[in-house]
């Protein structure tokens, strides 16, 4: 990958086509047998309402100044807006910038757009680094940016060994807590300028000066509401302000975290290397099975949490279906994957899940 341009990752189906093949025959049969919709139903419009309400009430009670007073109920509604934001980000903002909560676009962009602007992150960013980078590159060094940390932290077997990496084990848990806080601060700008080098940007059809622009506005609007608004008008000093904010952004960052990395930096997750003609073997949705785990299956108030992305590799086999349908299509994934004897790496628990994720951080380390 050049700094110019960006050479994609061609994947080479000379294995597993026949399984990517007959799932998705499945799966469309399933929906138009049952005539349902592959958007959201009323079981996500009902977190469209309740999520921001769990962020966006606790910061009016913070500004009402009743809890100034009181510092652990203080930063408790800090922590309960950073839980709010987490679940904002899984069920609402994920659906949606996948075109999947809404058969509406426009519907899908505004809610999108909104739910990130409230954690002070951009929407174009995320789309590249997700929708574009990380589900059609799922843990290919050099592509995935889920897997890469600015040389904090070891995420491939292809990544350079650092001696301090024998103890991400144990501080790998604090970065993950600073990823939303990040995103408020100079990941976006960082992003953005690089996406554009690499002609990401123009390939969204958006123009980076004038996405340059809006971030600005965007950021200086954020910053207005959340942390200039708290310090004029609270009766507190603005280093309480300054530590909440910041505790809610720890607790989104770690929490969203503590979701998505076990589902692909796990000890059955395989890193493939594209070769010298950038080409992979292999069949895309066979790739997606080798490099993504699920966990937790049968809890489903974790599942209806993290908007069914517990359900990891369906949702990577079929990004564009709304998360209410995972837990049904999982049935459908695993049994035609076991068929074409193709692994369905599943961990049973949230709590085997990031044990598995640790183990890897361990490997890595070593």
């Amino acid at each position: 990958m050049s700094a110019t341009n960006f050479k994609a990752v061609k994947f080479i189906p000379s294995s597993g086509k026949e399984f990517g093949v007959a799932v998705r025959k499945r799966v469309n049969h399933y929906f138009k047998s049952n005539n349902i919709s592959r958007t959201g139903d009323y079981r996500i419009w009902i977190k469209v309402i309740v999520f921001p309400i769990l962020y966006l009430a606790p910061f009016g009670l913070i500004m009402t100044n009743w809890f100034s007073t009181n510092l652990v109920l203080y930063y408790g509604l800090w922590s309960i807006m950073g839980i709010g934001l987490a679940a904002c980000g899984f069920s609402i903002m994920h659906d949606a910038c996948h075109g999947s909560l809404s058969k509406n676009k426009s519907i899908n962009n505004f809610i999108g757009s909104s739910i990130l602007n409230l954690a002070c992150g951009s929407s174009l960013n995320w789309k590249i680094q997700h929708n574009v980078l990380h589900h059609s590159y799922t843990n290919i060094d050099g592509y995935d940016e889920d897997i890469e940390s600015s040389g904090i932290m070891r995420f491939s077997p292809h990544q350079s060994k650092k001696a301090f990496y024998k103890f991400q084990v144990f501080y790998a848990w604090f970065f993950y807590g600073l990823m939303t806080f990040f995103w408020a601060t100079f990941k976006d700008f960082l992003q953005l300028s690089r996406y554009n080098k690499k002609g990401l940007v123009q390939a969204q059809g958006k123009v980076y000066k004038k996405e340059l622009i809006v971030l600005i506005i965007r950021k200086v609007l954020y910053y207005a509401l959340f942390l200039a608004l708290p310090i004029l008008f609270l009766e507190l000093a603005w280093t309480h302000v300054l530590l909440g904010w910041f505790c809610m952004h720890f607790i989104a960052g770690l929490t969203l975290a503590c979701v998505f990395q076990p589902a692909h930096a796990v000890p059955s997750s395989e890193f493939p290397l594209p070769d010298e003609n950038n080409k992979v073997e292999g069949d895309f949705a066979m790739h997606q099975l080798l490099t993504t785990s699920n966990f937790a299956p049968n809890n489903q108030i974790l599942s209806w949490f993290v908007g069914g992305l517990n359900f990891q590799i369906e949702h990577h086999l079929f990004p564009n279906i709304s998360h209410v349908h995972y837990k049904q299509l999982s049935k459908i994934v695993k049994k035609t994957a076991l068929e074409f004897n193709l692994p369905y790496y599943s961990q049973p628990s949230f709590r085997a899940a990031i044990i598995n994720h640790a183990k890897m951080l361990y490997k890595f380390g070593r």
